[in-house]
C-alpha cells in the first residue's frame, strides 16, 4: 500500500513511525517544508514542498498515492485534503469546511451555540476593525483574548499571565488590524486534552493526556508549541474524574455529528478536544482537526491496532466495526528544544545523539548535514518514557534525555511526582469550593 504522509516534524515522526509498523507492507512518502532525518529513512521517496502547495496533489497521483495522512493543521486549511479527495485519494484529515473547527475560532463559538453543544464558555466574535472589545472586557473583567485565526498555538493571550485589563484591552485592537477575535471568560481549572480517530459518525478515542505549553519548570516563561506531556495508565488523568472524560467525549461526539449537519460535509480524520476541568464541569478550550504535537507522541505507540487498517477505516466510514484499544501504559513526553527558545532561540546548532536507553526517540524541527544534526529555532528532538507509571516513565523519559548533548534545554518536571500532585491538589481545591 503506497502511503503518504503530509507534514515533517515531531508528530509527523509519530505517525511515520505507526505508518511503519503496519503489517500492511507499506511504502511510504512524504511531502515536507524541510527533511526531517527520521521520517526520510522510513520513507521510499519524499518531496521537500511547502506543505500547503497544491503540487503534492500532482505529487501523490505520479507515485500512485493509495491513501494520504495529513499530519499539521496548515494543509486543511488550504485544502489539500478536498484536493486530494477530488483526485480520487483518500485522507486521513477532514476537508476545509469540517476543519473550521480549527482554523476559524470565531465559527467555532458561533458553531458551538447553533447546535448547543456543552461546555461553551461566555464569549463574542469580533470582526476585523470592529470597535466595543474594551466596552466587552470591562464587562467580562477576566478574559481570554484569541485570534480567529492559526497562530501555531502562541497567539492566545490570557489575562493573568499575559497581561492585565489595559494590556487585554490594547492586544484585543492590535489583533483587530488583522484578524477577527473571539473574546472569552477565562476559565479556571486544569487542561487536559482527548484525541479520537473520527469516521464521519464514529469516534474510537484515545487516554487523555496533558501537554505542557509554558517554555519552564512550574509552567513560568512564554507559551511554545508545547514542551512536553504526559498520559497515564489508565484512560483519566490523576487529576480527572471519570464523569470529566465522559462529558468531554459526549462534547466532542455532538460536535461531529454537527459538523455534518452544518456543512454536509463527514468529519473523517483525527479529532483534538482541548477541555478545562473547571469548579462547574467541563469546558472547550478549543478543538484541532489533528492530532497534537506532542501528545500524538503519547498516543500512537500504545496503539494496539495496525494504525494503517484504523486510517482505511477512517477514510471507508467503517471504524464503528473496529475495537480501537491502547496499551495500559503511562506515558512521559519531553521535548529537548535550543537554547533562548521560544524568544531568541539557538539556530544551526549540532546535536549529539547518544543512547537515550529504552526511551522512544522522534525527530522535530532538526535537519542533518554530512551526517550531523543541527537544531533550527524550534523544537528540536522529544523523548518518550513508557511504564506501568508516570513515574517510571518520566525517570525513562529524563534517562533519555541524558543521551542527548547540544545546546539544548528541556522542562525536568514535566511527569515529576511533584506537578502532578499539585494539579491534583489545585482540582480539590476548586471542586471543594463548589
Amino acid at each position: 500500500m503506497k502511503v503518504l504522509l503530509i507534514g515533517g516534524g515531531g508528530r509527523e515522526h509519530a505517525i511515520a513511525a505507526a505508518i511503519s509498523r503496519s503489517k500492511k507492507n507499506p511504502q511510504l512518502y512524504a511531502a515536507m517544508n524541510k527533511k526531517n532525518p527520521a521520517i526520510a529513512k522510513l520513507c521510499t521517496d519524499f518531496l521537500l514542498i511547502k506543505e500547503t502547495d497544491p503540487m503534492i496533489v500532482d505529487y501523490a497521483k505520479t507515485k500512485g498515492i493509495e491513501l494520504a495522512v495529513i499530519g499539521p493543521e496548515a494543509p486543511l486549511a488550504a485544502g489539500i485534503s478536498d484536493m486530494l479527495w477530488n483526485a480520487g485519494i483518500p485522507v486521513v484529515g477532514p476537508r476545509r469546511l469540517a476543519a473550521q473547527l480549527e482554523f476559524d475560532k470565531a465559527w467555532t463559538r458561533i458553531f458551538m451555540k447553533k447546535y448547543n453543544i456543552s461546555g461553551l464558555p461566555e464569549f463574542r466574535v469580533f470582526r476585523k476593525g470592529e470597535s466595543g472589545t474594551d466596552e466587552y472586557i470591562d464587562e467580562i473583567k477576566d478574559v481570554v483574548i484569541k485570534p480567529a485565526g492559526l497562530t501555531g498555538g502562541k497567539g492566545v493571550r490570557v489575562m493573568g499571565d499575559h497581561f492585565e485589563i489595559e494590556g487585554a484591552k490594547e492586544y484585543a485592537k492590535e489583533v483587530l488590524k488583522n484578524d477577527n477575535l473571539v473574546i472569552e471568560e477565562r476559565l479556571i481549572g486544569e487542561e487536559f486534552t482527548v484525541q479520537a480517530f473520527v469516521d464521519g459518525s464514529a469516534l474510537a478515542f484515545a487516554p487523555a493526556v496533558q501537554d505542557h505549553k509554558r517554555a519552564f519548570e512550574d509552567d513560568k516563561g512564554p507559551n511554545t508549541g508545547g514542551m512536553g506531556s504526559y498520559s497515564d495508565s489508565k484512560d483519566v488523568l490523576p487529576f480527572m474524574k471519570d464523569s470529566d472524560l465522559i462529558e468531554a467525549k459526549k462534547i466532542m461526539t455532538d460536535a461531529v455529528r454537527a459538523i455534518k449537519k452544518e456543512t454536509g460535509i463527514p468529519y473523517q480524520g483525527i479529532l483534538y478536544g482541548q477541555f478545562m476541568a473547571t469548579r462547574k464541569g467541563i469546558s472547550v478550550i478549543e478543538f484541532n482537526a489533528r492530532f497534537g504535537d506532542p501528545e500524538a507522541m503519547n498516543v500512537l505507540p500504545l496503539l494496539e491496532n495496525d494504525f494503517l487498517e484504523v486510517c482505511v477505516a477512517i477514510v471507508n466510514g467503517t471504524l464503528g466495526r473496529l475495537k480501537v484499544t491502547f496499551r495500559r501504559q503511562a506515558t512521559v513526553c519531553k521535548y529537548a528544544v535550543p537554547e533562548g527558545y521560544p524568544d531568541d532561540p539557538v539556530w544551526d546548532s549540532e546535536v549529539i545523539i547518544g543512547d537515550i536507553n529504552d526511551a522512544l526517540l522522534f525527530y522535530s524541527s532538526v535537519y542533518e548535514k554530512h551526517g550531523i544534526v543541527y537544531t533550527t529555532g524550534s523544537r528540536a528532538l522529544a523523548v518518550l518514557g513508557m511504564a506501568e507509571t508516570i513515574r517510571d516513565a518520566e525517570r525513562k523519559a529524563q534517562a533519555g534525555l541524558s543521551g542527548l548533548k547540544g545546546k539544548l534545554f528541556s522542562r525536568p518536571d514535566i511527569g515529576s511526582d511533584q506537578l502532578i500532585l499539585k494539579r491534583i491538589h489545585h482540582m480539590d481545591e476548586l471542586r471543594n469550593r463548589g
